[in-house]
């Protein structure tokens, strides 16, 4: 199975030959963001980790996070409801503060959809390899790394309606079986109401704090509807509403598992910050093994449809930057039968599973490797929710709409990304936030390496094409 290659038909985009616009209803967006932030392999993956450090107040973590990027969506909808794109996320940010902040914003969020689809391939790796052996089965991890990757090619290149189908599908199944465990718990307790929780038993505040760094962690690439800008039906409206229910509704799952995950475990006896399997545990000792398989299943496609959300945002950004100048021009080709952006599409894909399998070949496990993908991928998320944070006032005084209360959320939302930041890189002698070990002590400088090429490369472009990127460029 391969990725259909580009016609001979297919050129760079012009007026007649673009992405197939207007084809995605408000729903096939949604599964976009949802599919990235990929909310059932949260509970399976992430929630011991918050509530080692955040204890019984793991779902206060949840809700200070959900309320901080609504506030970021906020700031993002300032422009969402006004114009669309396709990559407008970078294009906001040159909007508000120009066009080099506006391309150090597409590297950095570039950085973040590729490291994302990474991460979460080594996570399909993972989980395939372990229901494999399960069956009695085995198969080269470079096998299952390269069927996943065809098989997300091929989707996203095929046709982006087919592509959001196949995200919304395989992404609610995963999301339903995890929700169907969370019932069975808190029926199996007779929906108790959990004191200690509530009252935040044994919770300091700065344990809260640092559950919510982690929790920013798992929303990361809540926005990337905002990719869909030439595809959506009606993207003035749908994409904003998007952004924010993605987060909404992510949210109110993650809080809703935290209640009766941790209600479970302490009905168990058990230590939830050391379990590495938590739902397969709590689905056994309920005798709902059949119930814990196909959650296995439902995250191994979610996985897999994080993995195809990855690509597809990562794609359009690059076509979107390629249409400009400031990527080479083949990667804006459109396929002339499928108007998607195939090359960018092959490139996102390629790029995607060679940094996923080069670990392997350096001795780190699939599932190191997706631990610090997957916290390099903050990174890039970040900073360019700081950058949109920032634009957002500038660019609604620059068309005479700001508002004391714009000013405010912007403010805000600028200021929630710096507890994440100070969580990822720490602070010399803070024990809230202390510097992490090796090797994740120099993941923060792979990070800064990447923005510095991007930057002299930003350099390069201004001195050999001045007035072809003329356009990005305008402060």
């Amino acid at each position: 199975m391969t990725a259909p290659p580009p016609t001979p038909a297919a050129v760079a985009p012009t007026a007649s030959l673009r992405l197939k616009s207007q084809c995605l209803s408000y729903v096939e967006v949604l599964a976009q963001s949802v599919s990235v932030i990929a909310p059932s392999t949260v509970p399976a993956a992430v929630l011991g980790l918050i509530f080692a450090s955040a204890g019984n107040g793991t779902w206060l973590s949840f809700l200070i996070g959900m309320m901080g990027l609504v506030l970021v969506s906020w700031n993002i909808n300032q422009f969402a409801r006004r114009s669309a794109s396709a990559g407008s996320l970078y294009r906001f940010i040159v909007k508000g503060l120009g066009g080099v902040a506006g391309v150090i914003g597409g590297w950095a969020l570039l950085f973040g959809y590729m490291l994302t689809g990474m991460s979460t391939l080594c996570g399909f790796v993972v989980i395939a390899r372990g229901l494999l052996e399960a069956a009695g089965l085995t198969l080269p991890s470079i096998v299952l790394f390269a069927a996943a990757t065809l098989a997300s090619i091929y989707v996203a290149s095929r046709d982006v309606k087919l592509s959001a189908k196949a995200m919304l599908a395989f992404e609610g199944a995963a999301i339903a079986g995890v929700l169907a465990l969370g019932v069975a718990v808190w029926r199996h307790q007779h929906f108790a109401f959990d004191r200690a929780q509530f009252t935040l038993q044994g919770t300091t505040p700065g344990g809260v704090l640092t559950g919510v760094v982690l929790v920013v962690f798992a929303f990361s690439g809540f926005e990337s509807s905002t990719a869909l800008g030439e595809e959506a039906k009606d993207p003035l409206h749908s994409i904003p509403k998007s952004v924010v229910q993605s987060v909404i509704v992510s949210g109110l799952i993650f809080i809703f598992m935290a209640y009766v995950v941790i209600l479970g475990f302490r009905a168990l006896g058990a230590d939830l910050g050391k379990a590495e399997s938590p739902l397969l545990l709590l689905s056994t000792r309920l005798n709902l093994a059949w119930l814990g398989a196909f959650i296995n299943l439902g995250i191994l496609i979610s996985f897999f449809s994080c993995t195809l959300a990855s690509i597809n945002a990562t794609a359009r950004i690059v076509y979107s930057m390629a249409r400009h100048d400031v990527a080479p021009r083949v990667l804006g080709v459109v396929h002339s039968r499928n108007k998607t952006p195939s090359v960018a599409i092959a490139f996102a894909g390629g790029l995607t599973f060679a940094a996923a399998v080069a670990p392997t070949f350096f001795g780190v496990s699939e599932f190191d490797a997706q631990g610090y993908f997957g916290t390099l991928c903050s990174f890039g998320f970040l900073s360019v929710y700081l950058l949109i944070s920032l634009a957002a006032p500038i660019y609604l005084h620059k068309i005479g709409a700001l508002t004391a209360t714009s000013i405010v959320v912007a403010f805000l939302g600028a200021s929630f990304t710096v507890v994440p930041f100070l969580g990822v890189i720490g602070v010399p002698g803070s024990t809230l936030f202390p510097p992490p070990d090796f090797p994740n002590n120099i993941l923060v400088w792979i990070y800064l390496a990447y923005m510095f090429l991007g930057g002299a490369w930003l350099l390069t472009l201004r001195r050999s094409k001045p007035s072809t990127i003329e356009e990005v460029f305008e402060d």
